[in-house]
């Protein structure tokens, strides 16, 4: 959710201030694109993991503060809600066999994790949408105790003038639909995010590689099927996140007014076309203003911080973000992968990582690249049939027409995956072992939320309700998860 702010309200003067700070940021990013050095002849990648914490009975489990303090590590870090946390993986490069090590740290580092949260009560657990959260488990103080969450929150809700109302529906025809007095349904949604470091003049490639990808992305990866207890889309968390933070009453909506969760309206020719469209469409949610002249800053040969519009722009939450950052005080350029739900094994997110980065390093440097083919309604049209059906969603593909997600994923991009990264110098050993994984869910056809819903089923076939069905696959889920054996392989109970 990005860092903390100050205060939890803001002035009529303080938003005027704000937006005056943030489009002189954007005069001088502008001028930085065009003059500037940045950062990218040893491209690296970040990854981010939101995550859950549970209770003996597999219930939410609202204590991140207790737990923060006893795993006693600044990678983790809290979240939105009480029962949630994130791990933050220090950047690295994506050659030889960094995979397999980063596997090997992050598996010790969450048994470390796991084994301090269990002695305040908790179990950690990686899925995209807990099972078990339920409407009454937001009656209680649910907010993590940070400005910054409060703040959005408040300016949600002071910007769309009334409750939320989530309406989602599932191929079955199971249905969420209820009002909300809070955005605690955003909570629900944990992700994985990918940071790939570009160059400027290669970002816009980059980023409309990563929207035609997005959609087998969130296909061959859902692990979102349930949600208040209803079996809802393969990833229910795009649509839910979408919904849960809409600044947009209804009059608004029927005006075309962008949402706030957004892929985007259109292949872009430069970063600067993203950041833009921030600022031209998106009204100030946080107007937190610092002193810093940039242009000044820029003048005297230093890379200003532009905390402004970095902060707006975390408060437009992309698919695809464009990242401005500057750590050692180098500036330089990521694009932000945010489609993945979290889990369900450490193996499935770095397969998953695995398939992006080969995948985009290929599509971004076609010789006739995918988006001169392809319109961009019918990429945001695959991401919504990918988020609704999971593995099984037909696609559209220029040069294939129509086809299954794993018939895609076999037939042209994991051959793709494979060439990308031995391109990026990635050993023969972590080619096989990741891309094997997506494979196996290709040819079996399970990933998380096809394993999941049919848990869920056997076990209310044996005659146990819905709630009991979610609380044991759960329960079940957590087992195998500490297994890292990937989820295509797991047994049905």
């Amino acid at each position: 959710m990005g860092a903390e702010v100050s205060a939890q309200s803001y002035t009529r003067e303080q938003r005027q201030r704000y937006r005056e700070k943030v489009r002189q940021n954007l005069d001088v990013f502008e001028r930085m694109l065009t003059q500037s050095s940045f950062e990218f002849d040893k491209p690296m990648t970040g990854l981010e993991i939101e995550l859950n914490l549970v209770d003996e009975h597999q219930q939410p489990h609202f204590h991140n503060a207790e737990v923060l303090s006893a795993i006693a590590d600044e990678d983790y870090q809290t979240e939105l809600a009480q029962y949630n946390i994130e791990l933050n993986v220090p950047p690295r490069p994506l050659p030889g066999d960094a995979a397999i090590e980063l596997e090997d740290e992050l598996r010790t580092s969450l048994n470390r994790a796991d084994a301090a949260a269990r002695e305040v009560g908790s179990k950690i657990v990686a899925i995209g949408i807990l099972p078990t959260i339920m409407p009454e488990h937001y009656e209680r103080e649910w907010i993590s105790r940070n400005n910054r969450y409060t703040a959005l929150n408040d300016s949600i809700f002071v910007a769309r003038g009334e409750d939320i109302y989530l309406d989602i529906e599932g191929p079955t025809g199971e249905r969420v639909a209820t009002y909300c007095d809070s955005i605690a349904p955003e909570s629900a949604c944990t992700s994985v995010q990918l940071h790939l470091q570009v160059a400027p003049s290669e970002f816009a490639a980059h980023w409309n590689a990563a929207q035609a990808l997005s959609a087998p992305q969130v296909a061959l990866a859902a692990n979102s099927p349930f949600f208040f207890g209803k079996r809802l889309h393969a990833e229910t968390r795009i649509e839910l996140f979408k919904q849960a933070t809409d600044t947009r009453p209804i009059e608004l909506k029927n005006q075309g007014v962008r949402p706030r969760v957004f892929f985007g309206e259109r292949w872009i020719t430069s970063i600067f076309d993203l950041f833009e469209e921030n600022v031209r469409y998106f009204p100030t949610l946080l107007a937190e203003t610092t002193d810093e002249d940039p242009m000044a800053k820029l003048e005297a040969g230093i890379a200003p911080d532009l905390a402004e519009l970095r902060l707006h722009n975390g408060t437009v939450y992309r698919w695809n973000r464009p990242i401005y950052d500057i750590p050692g005080g180098i500036p330089h350029l990521r694009v932000e992968n945010r489609v993945l739900p979290a889990g369900p094994t450490i193996v499935d997110v770095l397969a998953n990582a695995a398939f992006y980065y080969g995948a985009i390093r290929m599509l971004a440097y076609e010789e006739r690249p995918v988006w001169t083919k392809m319109s961009f309604a019918a990429c945001e049209e695959n991401f919504r049939r990918a988020a609704r059906d999971g593995i099984e969603a037909h696609l559209y593909w220029p040069g294939f027409g129509e086809l299954s997600a794993d018939e895609l994923t076999l037939r042209h991009l994991l051959p793709l995956a494979h060439e990308g990264l031995r391109l990026w110098g990635v050993s023969d050993a972590v080619r096989e072992r990741y891309l094997g994984v997506i494979e196996g869910r290709c040819t079996t056809g399970i990933n998380g939320a096809e394993w999941s819903t049919r848990a869920v089923a056997t076990f209310e076939a044996a005659g146990h309700d819905r709630r009991e069905a979610l609380r044991m696959m759960l329960e079940l889920y957590a087992v195998h998860m500490d297994s890292n054996e990937p989820v295509h392989t797991w047994p049905l109970p």
